[in-house]
């Protein structure tokens, strides 16, 4: 099992940077922020979007499936951007150009680099002291779907990504 890394730092400046302080965190205002694109288009089920990095360039695309609920294309940008901050050295093939795909086996944990997007994402757009700060101010009732649920619709995050985060923070079993 791979070792948690805190994305807190990271995400801190980022959010600091646009002046988000309180949910939901607006992921494409961050990614334009970081010099990249993000294009919406229809794309077959299975890929979710793609990172498109010229080599050796500070800028990118982010690919999004337009046909993919809005919680799921906004988590897709997040995972998309941690690819661009946190793996710059990328493999390059063919004419100088590096892409990473959401598939099937980024879904499966196997791969390092999209657990740690997945972490990177988690945080941007769920981040800890905003989680924190609405469990406390809310009584959310973790038996309530209802409850469970506002609390996804405020981050603007599906109830499976947002109970995975409550998880890994210790606040849920």
């Amino acid at each position: 099992m791979p070792r948690t890394v805190s994305y807190s730092t990271l995400v801190d400046r980022l959010l600091e940077k646009v002046g988000v302080i309180q949910p939901p965190v607006p992921v494409e205002r961050i990614a334009a922020g970081q010099g990249i694109r993000v294009q919406t288009s229809p794309l077959p089920d299975q890929l979710s979007g793609l990172l498109y990095r010229e080599k050796g360039a500070q800028h990118a695309i982010i690919g999004v499936n337009s046909l993919h609920a809005t919680v799921r294309q906004r988590f897709t940008i997040a995972h998309e951007l941690g690819h661009f901050l946190l793996h710059k050295d990328e493999v390059h093939v063919d004419r100088g150009y590096s892409m990473r795909f959401r598939s099937i086996r980024s879904a499966t944990a196997e791969d390092r680099a999209e657990i740690e997007a997945n972490q990177f994402a988690a945080e941007l757009l769920m981040p800890e002291a905003f989680i924190r700060k609405a469990w406390k101010t809310h009584a959310f009732a973790l038996d309530d779907e209802y409850s469970l649920s506002e609390m996804a619709r405020r981050f603007q995050v599906s109830p499976q990504a947002l109970t995975y985060r409550l998880t890994n923070l210790g606040l849920i079993g």
